[in-house]
This record gives C-alpha cells, structure tokens and sequence, in this order.
C-alpha cells in the first residue's frame, strides 16, 4: 500500500468506529498519555517521561485504562477512546513500542454482553461472521491434551520444553502463558472472530473473579481474528480493597523476578468505590489496520 492508501484505511476505519459508537450513544473522550503511575502488571513495562533537567514526570502509558476508569467514576457514562499506548521490549512484525488503541467501556455490560457487541464492531469492520468463543481450559484442552488448571507441573513443563525447547527457570503461570501464545494462540480465529474466556484468576488482576468449569476464573477474554490477538477485556473489578491486594502481590512478583518497582495508582484506587459496574476492552488498532488491508506485519500498514 502506498502513503495514500494507508491514510485512507486508517481514516476510513476511525470513521466506522465513531459511527458505530455514536449509533449507540457511546461518547469519545481525550486522556492523558503521561501518568503518575503505570500498570503493575510484573510483564509489563513503559517509558518513563523525563524533563530536560531529568526530573521524573510520570510514565507514559500501556493502556488508557486507569483514567477512563476514573472518568467512570465521575459518571461519564458509556466512553471510548482512541489514543497511542506504549510498551518496552515489545518489537516485532506485530508489536511496536509505540502503538494505537481503541478502549471502551460499557456500564451495566456483563463480560458476555460486552462479547456480544464487540462481535458487532467486528462484523461492522471486517464484513465477518459473528464471533465464537472457547474458554481457556477447553482451547488446552483441545490443543496440547491437558487441562491447564489440574495438570501437574511436571506436565506444563515437560510440554513447554517439548513444544517450545525451553528450560530455564520459570514461574506455572509464565509457562501457560508462552504455551497459550504460540501454541493454542495461532488457531484461534481463523473462519471467524474467537473470543477466549474465563482464565486462570492469577492471570487477570483487573477482572472481576468467578468460577466456570469447575474452576476459580477471571471473567477475563481476549479476541483473536485469523490467529491474532486484537483485544482483551475485562467484566470490571470495582473493589478498591481487593485491587490494592492484586497491585501489591503484583508488586510482590516483580521483586522476585527483579523488575523495576511501580508505584501504585493511588487515584485509580481511590475511585474504584464510585465506579459503576461495567465492562470494558483494548483492541489493537493497528492489528486491526493490518488484517483489513490482508497485510502480514504492521510495517504494511503504518505511516512511518
């Protein structure tokens, strides 16, 4: 595609986003890039913004997530947003350090709701069926013969060691988490948008908990669409207390991976109470760019 072309797309598919939103009363809001404090997340790390004089004016940020939150609390309503996000040591044809997102929140919306009209938004951009969905345990299931919440260590380590030939140290959790991405991931979505639902609770500190399958689950999901990820939501927590513990045992787990410490969100914290219940999800729009233009890397489809 030539400059021309990858202008067109992108302003052809923010004005399908906008209708889309505006036919549903859904307001677009303008947020901070530059916050007092990042995500917990121990995987997850952004640039810091510096002043000339090297004094630390906060961290640009992975998500909009903690200040539409707030809004919410104010009583915005229904919100979406278009911004840039940031990431460090997410490089590839399908990650960039910097990158765009589409964040919405829905209030009143159950994670299953919120599926539902997300496979809407799909449709309207993609002209594609409505979407399926499998929970975590089933897609294990079905892909690498064991149920990820019952099967011994032994078993999630051999396979990771099978599948991807790795053996060096490394925590349950972040070894479902690299089977997940490159073996269970890639087959998701190839006829039609799939959700996956209901992860492990470790693995969704921002989602409310519950149990599916007989398991202890976040209402966590992700989309794939032609075996890529482009979003993942959340049916909302809105319990400061319970947030607080879930950042600290964050905290926690950086200091054993020896991480760089965060600070706490003290101000997304302190709005938690008066939020209302609600759902919300991310979606990469430059993925979202580069499937519609059939292209395989976001090289293809970005301006610079």
């Amino acid at each position: 595609m030539d400059l021309s072309e990858r202008i067109a797309l992108q302003a052809r598919t923010k004005a399908q986003i906008r209708a889309f939103f505006d036919a549903r009363q859904v307001s677009e809001v303008t947020v901070p890039s530059v916050m007092p404090a990042p995500v917990t997340d121990p995987y997850i790390d952004v640039p810091r913004a510096t002043g000339p004089d090297g004094v630390h004016l906060g961290y640009l940020q992975s998500s909009p997530e903690y200040a539409m939150k707030r809004l919410l609390a104010q009583g915005s309503g229904d919100i979406f947003t278009i911004t840039p996000a940031w990431r460090i040591d997410e490089v590839g044809p399908r990650h960039r350090m910097e990158f765009t997102l589409l964040e919405y929140y829905r209030v009143g919306f159950t994670g299953a709701q919120l599926r539902d009209e997300v496979s809407q938004l799909m449709q309207a951009l993609f002209n594609c069926p409505s979407a399926t969905q499998i929970s975590y345990r089933d897609a294990f299931i079905r892909e690498l013969g064991w149920c990820p919440f019952e099967a011994p260590d032994a078993v999630v380590f051999e396979t990771l060691r099978q599948q991807l030939n790795y053996t060096g140290e490394i925590s349950r959790t972040g070894a479902l988490q690299w089977l997940c991405a490159c073996c269970v991931e890639p087959q998701l979505g190839h006829e039609a948008p799939c959700f996956l639902t209901h992860y492990p609770a470790e693995q969704a500190a921002l989602a409310r908990h519950l149990e599916h399958q007989g398991q202890a689950c976040a209402d966590r999901f992700e989309l794939f669409y032609r075996g890529v990820e482009l979003g993942n939501g959340y049916w909302e927590l809105t319990d400061p207390d319970e947030q607080r513990v879930r950042f600290e045992a964050d905290l926690a787990q950086r200091a054993l991976e020896s991480s760089p410490q965060v600070p706490i969100d003290e101000a997304l914290l302190a709005s938690l109470a008066d939020m209302p219940e609600c759902s919300g999800i991310a979606l990469g729009l430059d993925r979202i760019w580069m499937l519609a233009a059939e292209a395989d890397e976001l090289s293809q489809v970005s301006l610079f």
